[in-house]
Formats: C-alpha cells, structure tokens, sequence
C-alpha cells in the first residue's frame, strides 16, 4: 500500500525474514510470529501507522473526495494494502501479550475513530471537491510523515550497535524507490498531498542508504544494545577504580 510502512525488527537471514515496507516481506515477518507463536520484540505501531495512512489515502482516492476517478490507483492500492494491516495486526493480537493487546486495541480504536470523523466531516460537513482533497489530504499528510519518521528508529540502533542488522539493504532501496515513484506519481498528476510526503520519504531513503554504505563497512562484530551499555558500565567502573588507586597513592606518599 501507499505509503508503506516501515517497521524495525530483527533480520533473520536463514529463514528469509527481515524488516521491510512492502506487504510480501511483512506475511515473511508474521509467518516467523505464527511459527514462535510469540511477537517478541516486535512493535506493531508501524502497523497501526499504515493502517491509518492506507485509510486515508483509500478515502482520499474515492470519487467523495477526489474528483472522479482520477485517484483510482491510489484507491485501489490503498484497499488492499488496508486488507493486508487488519490481517497482519490481527495476527499480532493474537500472539501477543495482554499489556500489548490493551496498547494496540486502544491506538487501533484511535485511529478507527479519527479516520470515522474524517469520512463524516469530509462527506457531510464538507461540500465542494476543492475542500474536501484540502482537509483529507492534510490528515493523510500528518499520517504519512509520522510513518515516515520510523526509519529515524532504524538508523539510530544502526549508529548505537554498529550493525547494520536492523536496516538491510533492500529494505532502505525499496524505501527509496517506492517514494521516487510515488513522488513521480504526484508530480505528473500535479498532486501536492502526494507529493510532499514522498519528499520526505525518498530524503529518508537516501540517509538510509548513506548510513548502510558507512556501517555496512565495519568489521567490528554487531553488538547489541544491552552489550553497548555494559561496556559502558564497565567504563564508567575502570574509571572509578582508577580515581580509587590514584587517591590511595596519594595518602600514603
């Protein structure tokens, strides 16, 4: 769907799961869920994101907002990939624990009702086509440029761990890719409620690229977060003791 999501999950590449923004990788991610039968460590808010986003602009492109057809592709594109969240989020609350069902149960009921007032105001309230792109695309903007602040997530563990393990390469290629053609998409159809989001989309697919061509080139063994912090512990220990030793050397002289 458009825009798709992007979520930050473990990489597993014997089994051919990794994190990704497209709905083929996302049945690889949830497949590893059903097979554990466990989400682990997973953040179904990218999820919860999408859905929202893939509601707006399935909304956006309907003939109530949108001057006929000529949004079909986006409407189309965006009821699947609507579909395909409530399947993926569905099977999340089924494998999850009760402190995360309550946490998504409450941002899924949020999002259902944000986007119930939107339809209501937009097809109601509102009642020229001009009006109704301006206050449905604004919504489907603020939607769109949250979601696309996920891969900030990704590069920032990728910075703290050295790893690139948590940002493969064709997950930040497709990043870009897919917002390129959707920026082109806007363009040609002179869209800017298409337009601005997938700016910031490719600007985000590029830093991660940056980022992978930089890291991707470290020996160094991945290290984990709780390892990072352990060193510095250990640091902060060392450097104590030294203090301690230093000062005992000055008593007795």
């Amino acid at each position: 769907s458009w825009p798709p999501a992007t979520t930050v999950t473990p990489s597993d590449n014997e089994n051919g799961y990794e994190p990704t923004r497209n709905n083929w990788n996302y049945r690889l991610t949830f497949k590893r869920v059903i097979k554990e039968a466990s989400v682990g460590e997973f953040s179904c808010i990218p999820y919860i994101l999408t859905l929202f986003s893939s509601l707006t602009y399935m909304w956006y492109g309907f003939p109530v907002v949108s001057c006929g057809w000529e949004n079909l592709t986006l409407a189309i594109i965006n009821t699947i990939g609507v579909l395909f969240e409530i399947s993926f989020i569905s099977i999340y609350l089924w494998y999850a624990p009760r402190e995360k069902k309550k946490l998504v149960m409450l941002m899924v009921s949020s999002i259902l009702a944000i986007f119930g007032v939107t339809v209501l105001l937009s097809s109601i309230m509102i009642h020229t086509h001009h009006i109704r792109k301006l206050f449905v695309g604004s919504i489907g903007m603020v939607a769109a440029m949250s979601m696309y602040s996920s891969p900030l997530v990704a590069v920032k563990h990728v910075l703290r761990t050295k790893s690139v393990e948590f940002m493969p390469f064709n997950l930040s290629l497709s990043s870009f890719l897919t917002s390129l053609i959707w920026l082109l998409y806007g363009i040609l159809g002179r869209d800017p409620y298409i337009m601005s989001p997938n700016c910031v989309g490719c600007v985000m697919g590029i830093l991660q690229l940056v980022v992978y061509c930089i890291y991707s080139r470290c020996k160094e063994a991945p290290k984990s977060i709780n390892d990072t912090e352990k060193a510095k512990d250990m640091d902060i220990l060392s450097f104590n003791q030294q203090k301690r030793i230093l000062c005992y050397e000055r008593v007795h002289k």
